[in-house]
């Protein structure tokens, strides 16, 4: 085969090109990985050789690779398959058991669980005593679906010497009986403080997640992502991946900004990992800030508090002056912003510094982005477009399903509820916008995800709830 013939021909196929001069073909040619031409059967045919690979695609429909621009490709992976899946328990009673019948299948000092869904467990039925019924005599940790929430055993806690006398770390809290003990469940940055005390994984066991991660990906025709947070250990992997040969899917990187840092020990530890890791095939090229956490456990961020609870509301987990030095920074740096915000005070937070950022050090192609805009104030979403900041939408939350109907929308209040997940009005504000999964927190596969994008079409149980805010606002 000649240098220039294509490796592999497409035929009989229904291609979308994404190209608005030739938006459909009958057939393609690829080289290496990269589409080389497309056209009809007649014409790519003519381009093989007798060592061409010919696939018959049978009238089918051909799409390019989709990219998923927020997943946590390592972190789920090794999760996912290093562990026990809790996603289909619904009680506590089938929770417990599916983590007394991995208990026996492992040899693992430590179980480990992930996927219980905050919509039904929390603070009101999750705690060490429910989890020690089912792990007594070995240290235990879950992490939930939606990756703002955890949960330990006694035995945990005692290994890695959580107990009242433990204060609450910056950006998390331990969840505390009447006598100040920590029950067991943990939100936020205080998941990073228990995990920073528990055995450390090989690099091999995180490689081994990237595999698995990346051939779901691959099986759901994902061939780009964005890890919405890492640090260095995250790039190693990557890097010994892709020096293998074994990077299936092109991955850039948004690494991870800690409250306690300073400035410039932040903006030089990102520029490092920007400088170090840097191909075709991996790069870190934003900034990930979390300013809230979620909904489900009353850490997001909201302008008013929260209806079922008065009084009761969460801080932005930066202090806000140093929140807007680090963006200015950042942004001047040319990073982008990458911002994780799920309640309305949260988001315009987020706006105030990024147009800060903006009038400091004048516009430039920054494509910042807001990562889930759960709830927005309506009159957020104009700036949005005025600052050209990017929504990084997860459309498949907003199915009717007990986190939204039994959670959020009782703890926020009919009023703010008009204004969650109303992805139509910013897609029509005119402001840019990207559609991603989050996965593990729920499917990577795209097509359900789009068809909720779409529809928009509850359930009947909680239409009532919800049709006249999904009709204006979304």
């Amino acid at each position: 085969m000649t240098q220039s013939a294509p490796d592999l021909l497409i035929i009989n196929g229904d291609i979308r090109t994404m190209d608005p001069l030739q938006p459909r073909a009958q057939a393609l040619a690829s080289r290496g990985g990269r589409i080389v031409a497309v056209g009809s059967n007649d014409e790519i045919k003519a381009l093989g050789t007798g060592r061409t690979r010919t696939v018959n695609a049978g009238g089918r429909l051909v799409l390019p690779g989709f990219q998923d621009t927020h997943i946590h490709l390592q972190d789920s992976g090794t999760g996912f398959s290093t562990s026990v899946n809790l996603e289909e328990a619904r009680t506590i009673e089938q929770l417990q058991q599916t983590l007394r019948a991995f208990a026996k299948e492992t040899n693992e000092l430590w179980v480990h669980g992930t996927g219980w869904y905050s919509g039904i467990f929390g603070a009101h039925n999750l705690d060490r005593a429910a989890l020690d019924a089912a792990v007594p005599d070995r240290p235990l940790f879950i992490y939930a679906s939606d990756g703002h929430n955890a949960a330990i055993n006694s035995k945990a806690c005692e290994m890695i010497g959580l107990d009242a006398s433990v204060a609450d770390p910056a950006g998390g809290s331990f969840v505390r009986d009447a006598a100040g003990v920590p029950t067991g469940l943990i939100y936020e940055d205080a998941i990073d403080w228990v995990r920073a005390r528990m055995p450390k994984k090989a690099l091999d066991a995180y490689a081994a997640g990237v595999r698995y991660g990346q051939k779901l990906c691959n099986t759901h025709g994902i061939t780009g992502v964005l890890d919405a947070m890492v640090w260095e250990r995250h790039m190693k992997v990557y890097r010994a991946l892709e020096e293998a040969g074994e990077l299936s899917v092109r991955l850039r990187a948004t690494a991870k900004v800690f409250p306690t840092e300073s400035v410039k020990d932040a903006v030089g530890r990102l520029e490092a990992l920007r400088r170090d890791y840097r191909s075709d095939n991996i790069g870190v090229h934003s900034a990930k800030f979390f300013l809230d956490g979620v909904i489900e456990n009353r850490t997001a961020a909201m302008i008013e508090d929260y209806a079922d609870a008065q009084g009761v509301n969460a801080p932005i987990m930066f202090d806000e002056d140093h929140l807007k030095d680090l963006f200015i920074a950042f942004d001047a740096a040319r990073f982008q912003l990458h911002v994780h915000v799920i309640g309305d005070r949260a988001t315009r937070v987020a706006l105030d510094r990024i147009e800060a950022a903006r009038e400091m050090n004048g516009a430039w192609p920054s494509l910042h982005q807001l990562a889930h805009v759960q709830v927005i104030h309506p009159d957020d979403i104009p700036r949005l477009r005025d600052l050209g900041v990017v929504t990084n939408m997860q459309p498949l939350w907003a199915r009717c399903e007990p986190s939204v109907t039994d959670v959020a929308l009782p703890f926020i209040g009919e009023a703010r509820g008009r204004w969650m997940y109303p992805w139509r009005s910013i897609v029509d504000s005119g402001a840019p916008y990207a559609v991603s999964s989050d996965w593990g927190v729920s499917t990577l596969n795209p097509f359900p995800i789009m068809q909720t994008a779409v529809t928009r079409q509850p359930p009947l149980a909680c239409a009532r709830t919800i049709r006249s805010s999904r009709n204006r606002s979304a």
